[in-house]
């Protein structure tokens, strides 16, 4: 029988598991899309996947495919918690633009 590891922390998985015991990520499927914008809509954009809430993780990439930033998403993420990464990826739009967005999406 093969052991199933935890994408997140590396511990071993109970047969069908659907959340680690170790750090409670939700194990399934990860479905990942890009999303080739400019900065001015960097933000927008970003809000709207998070609302979506199915997003595990999002990724902000250059053109040249270097990671500029990585959010990871929790469930019940809020305005307080959300708000340095937005103040982040404002700084990122005023230095770049054009982006790639990597979304981690789980089944």
């Amino acid at each position: 029988m093969e052991s199933t590891k935890c994408e997140n922390c590396g511990a071993e998985l109970p047969e069908g598991a659907k959340f680690c015991p170790n750090c409670g990520v939700h194990v399934g499927k990860v479905i990942k899309e890009e999303f080739s914008i400019s900065s001015e809509d960097l933000i927008k954009k970003i809000k709207e996947l998070i609302h979506e809430g199915n997003v595990r993780k999002i990724i902000v990439k250059d053109v040249k495919g270097k990671n500029l930033l990585e959010i990871p998403i929790t469930a019940g993420i809020v305005g307080v918690v959300l708000a340095p990464w937005l103040a982040a990826l404002g700084v990122i739009a005023a230095l770049v633009t054009k982006c790639t967005i990597t979304v981690e999406r789980t089944e």
